[in-house]
């Protein structure tokens, strides 16, 4: 094992070395470029440039084997350890996806008992509590898989660390006569988004595997609220459905803005709540159109802006 280690380190410093040269390369080339050149001299030099893109993606993928280091949200939560899966990789994705059903299933049958049958605030709590460590362990778990190759990024991330916030309020928010009149729409909402969810992760399921087998998607990628880019190889049914979750959390914003104007309102959780739904409706269509308007600019021939 230590010989192992040794090696490993050998290898990291060797990469990162590697690195830097290509950097500097990177560097002379574009100086070179700024000069007058001929088209023999252009065309080389776009030969060397894609040569150096399929370099740069030779040693993020060799990088996937090495010790990874934990970002900012695990050293909070874990310290600073190595987070590298190395062979139990695609073992620790599935068992995620796993995790992901299961509980958005116990989600809807909770959902459906408190909106129905149980009708007190012990009960909600219950409920509030659970949706808050199930997405704090979902954040901890996917920043686990992005250590170690997953591209889970931008928005998505953001969206968990916003539904912890979420959930965190609504478990604090005292009953009272204005937590009793947005009650029965966040439970039908949390149905509806259950709903969605399910229907998301069966058809992004069978998207990825396909995809998988083609050998264009990444193993490491992941199922995922909303739309995203590798779901347009197939039909785009789940864009209505999403649409109109997206708008019931504008509804929800609004509601809760109302009555926070309500004479019985004293509880600051209204009308933080109502800016997390807001946030959560604005990211989540913005995302949504930019891919869409990212597909359709690639399908026409227009030149797409980069993604971040």
């Amino acid at each position: 094992m230590d010989e192992f280690h040794s090696s490993q380190k050998s290898c990291v410093s060797a990469v990162n070395q590697q690195r830097r040269k290509l950097r500097d390369f990177q560097e002379s080339l574009k100086r070179f470029r700024n000069g007058s050149l001929s088209e023999e001299q252009k065309a080389h030099i776009r030969k060397l440039q894609l040569k150096i893109t399929e370099l740069e993606r030779r040693i993020k993928d060799f990088e996937t084997s090495f010790p990874s280091q934990p970002g900012l949200f695990l050293k909070l939560c874990l310290g600073n350890i190595n987070v590298s899966l190395y062979n139990s990789k695609m073992e620790y994705k599935n068992d995620y996806e796993r995790f992901k059903f299961k509980m958005t299933v116990i989600s809807m049958v909770f959902t459906i008992l408190n909106l129905y049958i149980f009708n007190y605030r012990l009960a909600d709590a219950l409920f509030h509590a659970m949706l808050l460590w199930y997405y704090s362990t979902l954040t901890l778990q996917e920043h686990i898989l992005i250590a170690n190759g997953s591209r889970i990024k931008g928005w998505w991330v953001t969206h968990h660390y916003l539904s912890i916030l979420l959930s965190g309020f609504l478990l604090i928010w005292p009953d009272g006569r204005v937590y009793q009149m947005f009650r029965g729409q966040f439970f039908y909402f949390s149905l509806y988004l259950s709903f969605v969810q399910l229907l998301q992760f069966r058809y992004q399921s069978g998207v990825l595997y396909r995809l998988r087998a083609l050998g264009i998607s990444n193993s490491m990628d992941v199922t995922r609220e909303g739309f995203h880019s590798w779901m347009w190889r197939g039909l785009g049914f789940v864009i209505p459905f999403l649409i109109v979750g997206y708008l019931f959390q504008l509804y929800n914003a609004y509601t809760l803005y109302r009555l926070s104007f309500h004479p019985d309102c004293t509880e600051w959780q209204v009308l933080a709540l109502s800016v997390v739904f807001f946030t959560l409706f604005a990211g989540n269509m913005t995302t949504l159109l930019f891919v869409l308007k990212q597909k359709v600019s690639k399908t026409i021939g227009v030149p797409e802006m980069p993604c971040g």
